[in-house]
């Protein structure tokens, strides 16, 4: 790079110019943890430009709406924010083809092919990884449990497809300077998949919306129950709350939420299993607060929903691998169940329903990743990569 360049490059936030920064996001198609990410980076880079792959406008909050936004051409397909998924193979070329070259620092929010994009020499890429490709690296099984019986036949497809991906991915994953891991469980990954490390910035919890319940409320409209919340795909195993409800009729679980998985679910559901739909975010805390626990039933990466359950006075019960064992406490602020069956979910359920959790210890736990510390930790991150840069 030219010493005249050199002099020039920002090495902290307060010298980017706030219009030349780029967040890329994968496709803004829902309102789930991963926007909430994508929410508060746009807090914390009002001006930037928004770019994704896929967006369904008035999807997301109005901090995201607010946003300049740029679509790929794969995101001007007909009805490509309805199938998304399916136009997998179409992603690593497309964000590869968004034009970033006025921009000195862009930011990723990944999941899939986002971290793929193509700075211009001399920019700065930092990447909030929420996790390295699942479909391609370790979690493709997970997506085709329960899928439907066409998807059954292309596995011999979708398998080669993964590798393909497996292989663009760790290809592309130079173009990262900084790579921040949304808990260690994903870091890790980063580490075992690419041979990066990555620093950890917990994803954020607004404490301030999450609260809990007034003492001697009334009880809600929906009477005693526990709460499933979030998106109804394969990996997240709602199909094992489902099966471990039908062995405790005595009990009532709400789930909140849609996705594929929804139809066939319901078919499969005892009648004291409700499905509720997809929440607006302004009703989510509603949901929290009149559930007497949160039910985790997938892996994953990191997730917010058992923070802002924790943030609303609430216990989880959580399968015990991944994010979840980094944000709620054994014991304390809910349990963990360690074999994915029904019969350990339900298990689980009745020993935190006896240990009847402290709304004050689970509050303490969430207030941990409350969103300012997040955007303090993610800025600090990002002048990280930007002095190291410079």
């Amino acid at each position: 790079m030219p010493a005249s360049q050199l002099k020039t490059m920002p090495v902290s936030i307060d010298q980017v110019r706030p219009e030349r920064v780029a967040l890329v996001h994968d496709w803004l198609v829902t309102m789930r943890g991963g926007e909430r990410v994508l929410d508060a980076m746009c807090e914390l880079f009002p001006q930037a430009t928004l770019f994704t792959l896929v967006r369904q406008p008035g999807i997301a909050t109005p901090r995201i709406e607010a946003m300049k936004h740029v679509t790929s051409l794969a995101g001007r397909l007909p009805g490509a924010a309805k199938k998304h998924r399916w136009l997998l193979p179409l992603y690593p070329s497309a964000i590869e083809h968004l034009d970033i070259g006025e921009f000195d620092l862009v930011v990723s929010s990944s999941h899939c092919v986002a971290k793929g994009v193509i700075p211009r020499a001399g920019a700065v890429h930092v990447c909030y990884c929420h996790t390295p490709v699942r479909y391609a690296w370790d979690r493709t099984e997970d997506y085709l449990r329960g899928s439907s019986a066409l998807l059954q036949l292309a596995r011999p497809a979708i398998g080669a497809a993964a590798m393909w991906l497996r292989q663009w991915d760790l290809r592309t994953s130079g173009r990262v300077d900084l790579y921040i891991g949304n808990s260690r469980n994903t870091a890790d990954k980063i580490k075992q998949f690419y041979g990066r490390d990555a620093l950890v910035v917990p994803p954020p919890a607004d404490c301030s919306q999450f609260t809990p319940a007034a003492a001697g409320a009334p009880a809600g409209p929906h009477g005693s129950y526990d709460l499933v919340l979030g998106g109804m795909v394969p990996y997240k195993r709602v199909d094992l709350a489902v099966a471990a409800y039908a062995q405790m009729p005595e009990r009532k679980l709400i789930i909140v939420g849609d996705g594929p998985e929804r139809q066939r679910l319901q078919r499969i559901a005892p009648s004291n299993v409700v499905f509720a739909g997809r929440a607006a975010e302004e009703d989510l805390a509603g949901w929290y607060k009149g559930a007497n626990m949160l039910v985790f039933p997938g892996e994953e990466d990191a997730g917010i929903v058992p923070v802002e359950a924790q943030a609303c006075g609430i216990g989880v019960v959580a399968y015990g691998r991944g994010g979840a064992l980094e944000t709620v406490v054994d014991g304390k602020t809910g349990v963990f169940f360690q074999e994915a069956t029904p019969e350990a979910l339900a298990a689980a359920v009745r020993r935190l329903a006896q240990l009847k959790v402290a709304a004050a210890d689970c509050r303490h736990n969430a207030e941990r990743f409350d969103r300012p510390a997040f955007l303090q930790h993610m800025r600090d991150a990002v002048n990280t990569a930007l002095a190291r840069r410079g």
